[in-house]
């Protein structure tokens, strides 16, 4: 009898479940932003860095343009905690001290192109949307993997609501390291290895065990130097 898994990976690719994953990320979002006023409403964070932003040591740059919304601006700087604090003055004022530099460049970058006004704003949009491009390529790779639209459809649906979730929401690099890092292993598996080179490079500008993934290229290689002495072998 014949099945689904003989197509090919194009095939499998099925619109309503893209669909499907597109909304659950959009969902699960919304979800965890709702979830994190409330939490901010009821306790007092422990983090109290963020109205911590004097001016840049280096350089001082103009004060930027007053906010259209400042009660909402200033609402959205509050929340900036814990590593967050970093990518935001990396973004306004550079790498000033010598512990920023655990902190690539990637994020504070894509935040500094998109916003001049309220960085953390930027950072929140740039984070949320490279989560959101994520899950869909997440969606991609796991059918070309698994062979199984409705497993890859599971899996991607999982992986919007995982515990750890939180963390793609938040101004750190976990969105960007992510999407570059799945982007790149789909478009790998699809032969596309010009496109899988420039993202998975782009990886590493955003963690630096971004440079790991070289290590995709290098099984690719030797799976493909087994294949020629194996092929080479059964010639002879």
């Amino acid at each position: 009898m014949a099945t689904g898994y003989s197509k090919s990976p194009l095939e499998l690719l099925n619109s309503s479940h893209q669909s499907k994953v597109l909304k659950a990320a959009i969902f699960s979002r919304f979800v965890l932003l709702i979830l994190s006023i409330l939490w901010r409403t009821l306790l007092a964070p422990y983090d109290t860095s963020a109205p911590l932003n004097p001016t840049c040591l280096h350089n001082p740059s103009p004060p930027l343009p007053s906010p259209l919304l400042p009660s909402l601006g200033s609402a959205i700087e509050k929340g900036v905690v814990w590593d967050s604090v970093y990518f935001v003055r990396i973004a306004q004022c550079g790498y000033e001290y010598e512990q920023f530099y655990a902190f690539l460049p990637l994020l504070p970058a894509c935040m500094f192109v998109f916003s001049q006004t309220v960085l953390a704003l930027s950072g929140y949009v740039v984070c949320n949307v490279a989560f959101i491009f994520t899950a869909m390529y997440f969606y991609r790779l796991s059918v070309i993997i698994l062979k199984d639209p409705s497993a890859a459809l599971q899996a991607s649906v999982l992986f919007c609501f995982n515990p750890a979730s939180i963390f793609y929401s938040s101004i750190y690099s976990e969105s960007l390291y992510a999407l570059f890092s799945v982007g790149g292993c789909y478009y790998l598996v699809s032969r596309a290895n010009n496109i899988a080179v420039l993202w998975l490079a782009l990886s590493g500008f955003a963690r630096s065990n971004g440079v790991l993934n070289a290590g995709y290229f290098g099984f690719q290689a030797m799976h493909q130097a087994y294949d020629a002495f194996y092929l080479k072998k059964s010639a002879f």
